[in-house]
């Protein structure tokens, strides 16, 4: 299934998209996708509807992010081999971990809003994991069941506030409000048999600048949730960002950042396309 949410920042409702690509109304289901709902039971429960006997949403809503309230953003840094090659540096010997803060969540078309301050606003198309049950101590072969589904993200970074800036241990240039665009479907896993194997892109004014694979990922998403899971316990609607192919605006020569009026477009096979307008903040 793809699930999403959709209206007005604050007051989104619940939805899928059918299999025809219309959008259907969730609100007589359940309340919300959000850390309450999201649960293997609940999907069953959601998939054992006929799409057809939900209304229709009418007209052309904005999409929210699709998971409401998260209780964590987790983020792994330099996970991808050919973005540490663009980058002159080593992978690291253990998934590099940092924090987003969930304020930053945004819907996947909503506008990005360049800080005050800023001059190093940079883009990373990445694939989003979702976790859908507990998961502590977690073995590897076992994890890909912890996964309520997968989700398109966009982990803009502002680099001077994250590599130049001092005083960090949750990253400055990666919590700015808007700065985590989700969405805009949840994908559930069983939509995405193979996470390793998934195609990924990134555009900025009609330029493409990332072109990828989830192939590439030093750690894979099966190991990143049992490496976590031996450090904090995941829970339903905490969300894994899992890294960035080469690409980013740090790694072109010149060096290549946002500014208002600039537009991103990016995507992941199967999971969705974002489009994203940049402003000043």
């Amino acid at each position: 299934m793809k699930l999403l949410r959709y209206g007005p920042k604050g007051a989104e409702k619940p939805g899928l998209c059918d299999a025809g690509g219309v959008m259907r109304d969730l609100s007589g289901v359940i309340g919300d996708i959000d850390p309450t709902t999201i649960s293997d039971e609940t999907f069953a429960r959601i998939a054992a509807i006929d799409p057809e006997s939900l209304p229709v949403v009418s007209g052309d809503p904005r999409i929210g992010p699709c998971v409401g309230r998260p209780g964590k953003f987790i983020c792994i840094g330099l996970n991808y081999s050919d973005h540490a090659a663009e980058a002159g540096m080593e992978l690291p010997p253990e998934p590099i971990v940092f924090f987003k803060a969930t304020s930053a969540v945004c819907g996947p078309n909503d506008n990005i809003e360049i800080p005050r301050g800023s001059t190093k606003t940079d883009w990373e198309v990445e694939l989003g994991v979702v976790i859908g049950k507990q998961a502590k101590y977690v073995d590897e072969a076992d994890a890909l069941d912890y996964v309520a589904g997968y989700c398109l993200t966009n982990d803009i970074s502002e680099r001077a506030f994250q590599l130049e800036h001092s005083g960090q241990w949750v990253k400055k240039g990666k919590s700015a409000d808007t700065f985590g665009p989700i969405g805009p479907w949840l994908v559930t896993r069983d939509e995405v048999p193979d996470p390793q194997n998934l195609a990924m892109w990134l555009d900025v004014n009609g330029k493409r600048y990332q072109d990828g694979s989830t192939k590439t990922m030093a750690y894979g998403v099966a190991f990143v949730i049992s490496y976590l899971s031996r450090f904090m316990s995941l829970q339903p609607g905490d969300i894994i960002s899992t890294g960035t192919p080469p690409g980013v605006g740090m790694g072109q020569n010149p060096q290549v950042f946002l500014k208002p009026g600039d537009v991103m477009e990016l995507a992941i096979d199967g999971l969705g396309a974002q489009r994203q307008s940049v402003v000043q903040g």
